[in-house]
């Protein structure tokens, strides 16, 4: 049984258009329908030619279009392969060609939804655009539809004039689907989510009955009717919307799948859990040869947020499940729908969190399965870096879709030790601190600006960061020291102290591991690209060595091309190396 969310408006007169086009009537377009044959196939006499999988001009029409709509009240859809005159013509573009060049049309801000129709033997193609929530331009143009036409609007007053759409969300709309139908099933696992938490307040919530729960949870309308978000999470659509796949190595044979149909989302997602649990291995902890502990491989606070995260902010308005590929000690999950807008990978940490979604993750959160919104990221990346991994992957791809990756290596013992001696316990969750910490053992140094794009925010906020850092003590000595040599009035650079840094030697040789610490060419590289410049004064100060012992590395980087002398001789006090302008 599939579940369209209530009578769309869009998807009632598309329904309605398809249904006459396969009678032989006439179809008129409205403010939500648009007819649309394919651009550039018609030649000088008004004959239609072939049709172009990969036609430019045809997608840079239905682009602008589906703008148009996307900044209309409630979106609306193209009908592409039919005349104005209601001919059926058909095309053959490329689905997912399509839908992608729509996306890069549209300055990367409008996914659409594409579809396949057939009327008498034609193929037709449905493109489905979504309500924007910000205003959309298409080739330096924004416009919406006013009856039948689309018309330029100026941004301001597509603001001011739809203060409400701005707000817009698909998931608290109300669905055509009562609470009555919501699954006994669901509804168990929601009590399940709510008492594994242990809180006060959910176990009071898990005692309520049916009707009553789901009322607290803001998934019941004044009618009786679910929303959306909870058709998805008490009955779901018919279809999977999760896809779990496990496969011990890369292109190897699938030993585990998860793709259950007519089911709730929270059954899928806590099926989902009990799998990637069962295939997460259990590490032993060893230190002097004593067992001392336990991990997974991935973080399963991590895992569980990238999951969880893949289905609520998702677009839902795509038929794709959330694929969650579980390979080795890899998990990508890959959810259907671009980054909302504004929000991007060198961002995505400390954006003010925008969902398409708002009710469905509200309701996700108000369960306990996923963490306030807002900090999901945050949590995904502090649980990876505690443990030694890298921070989570997350970017945009072709589609487009959201893809994250969580890569779970050997832990690092040592790492989590070190961690524990050089931070005071309120400090060990600080993710300001793990990733400007990671950065030092990984390059070497760091000043405000490489801090302010690590941790993604202002320069000031990282000058803070660093000065807290600063402030701590490790063995009698600070936790991190300046870089000597810098240039009078330069920002100040910071590097991991003679004693922090042996620290962690020293937890490493007891873990029977050699860290590897940057060689000294690779930091004086890093170091000048973002500098500009270096001396041996400075690279002696970063590696720990005198300033008689580091010139051939600068040397050898001249010879390289990387570098240039700030005079020929290469002598005297102030002496420094250029890096090479345009050279990477």
């Amino acid at each position: 049984m599939n579940h369209t969310f209530g009578d769309d408006p869009v998807v009632v007169e598309v329904k309605a258009a398809l249904d006459a086009l396969r009678r032989g009537e006439s179809v008129q377009e409205s403010a939500r329908l648009d007819l649309k044959e394919e651009h550039g196939r018609r030649d000088k006499t008004g004959a239609i030619g072939p049709s172009n999988p990969r036609n430019e001009a045809a997608a840079k029409d239905l682009a602008a279009a589906a703008a148009c709509m996307a900044n209309s009240q409630g979106g609306g859809a193209l009908l592409c392969g039919v005349t104005d005159n209601s001919q059926v013509v058909g095309t053959e573009l490329d689905i997912d060609w399509l839908r992608h060049r729509i996306y890069e049309l549209t300055e990367r801000r409008l996914t659409v939804d594409v579809g396949e129709e057939w009327v008498n033997a034609e193929r037709l193609l449905v493109v489905r655009s979504p309500q924007a929530i910000e205003p959309i331009r298409c080739g330096g143009r924004t416009t919406w539809r006013v009856g039948t036409n689309c018309v330029d609007v100026d941004p301001t007053a597509w603001h001011a004039r739809r203060m409400s759409a701005i707000n817009y969300d698909w998931s608290g709309e109300e669905s055509t689907v009562p609470a009555t139908d919501a699954r006994a099933g669901a509804l168990d696992q929601a009590r399940q989510f709510l008492r594994e938490s242990g809180e006060p307040r959910a176990l009071e919530l898990a005692a309520a009955v049916d009707a009553e729960l789901l009322r607290r949870l803001n998934v019941v309308t004044g009618e009786g009717m679910l929303t959306n978000a909870g058709v998805i999470a008490f009955v779901g659509r018919g279809e999977p919307s999760v896809d779990y796949i496990r496969r011990q190595v890369a292109g190897g044979e699938r030993t585990t799948r998860v793709r259950r149909v007519e089911r709730a989302l929270l059954q899928e997602l806590a099926e989902t859990f009990q799998a990637l649990e069962g295939n997460n291995a259990v590490l032993q902890l060893q230190r002097d040869g004593l067992v001392i502990g336990q991990l997974r491989e991935i973080p399963p606070l991590a895992a569980r947020e990238a999951i969880v995260n893949g289905v609520a902010h998702r677009e839902w308005g795509q038929a794709d499940a959330t694929v969650v590929e579980h390979v080795g000690r890899t998990l990508r999950v890959t959810s259907p729908g671009g980054f909302v807008s504004g929000v991007n990978e060198r961002n995505i940490l400390t954006h003010p969190s925008k969902s398409r979604n708002r009710s469905l993750v509200e309701l996700l959160a108000a369960l306990r399965v996923a963490e306030r919104e807002g900090q999901g990221v945050d949590r995904m990346t502090r649980e990876m870096i505690s443990v030694g991994h890298a921070p989570p992957d997350i970017r945009e791809i072709t589609g487009p879709y959201v893809r994250a990756a969580l890569v779970g290596d050997n832990v690092d013992i040592a790492w989590m030790a070190w961690l524990a001696e050089v931070l005071p316990p309120e400090r060990r969750q600080d993710l300001h601190c793990l990733l400007i910490l990671r950065r030092l053992t990984i390059t070497g140094w760091v000043d405000v600006g490489a801090a302010a794009e690590l941790i993604q925010l202002t320069v000031e906020e990282a000058r803070g960061a660093i000065g807290m850092l600063a402030s701590l003590r490790f063995s009698g000595a600070s936790l991190i020291e300046q870089v000597a040599g810098t240039p009078a009035g330069s920002e100040e650079v910071w590097k991991l102290s003679s004693a922090a840094r042996s620290g962690l030697d020293v937890l490493d040789k007891n873990q029977s591991g050699v860290r590897s610490w940057p060689d000294r060419s690779k930091v004086a590289l890093s170091y000048a690209t973002a500098r500009g410049r270096i001396s041996s004064t400075e690279l002696a100060s970063l590696v720990g060595a005198h300033a008689s012992n580091v010139g051939s590395v600068l040397k050898a980087l001249e010879d390289e091309g990387h570098l240039i002398p700030s005079r020929p001789n290469r002598r005297g006090q102030g002496f420094f190396y250029r890096r090479v302008s345009g050279d990477s």
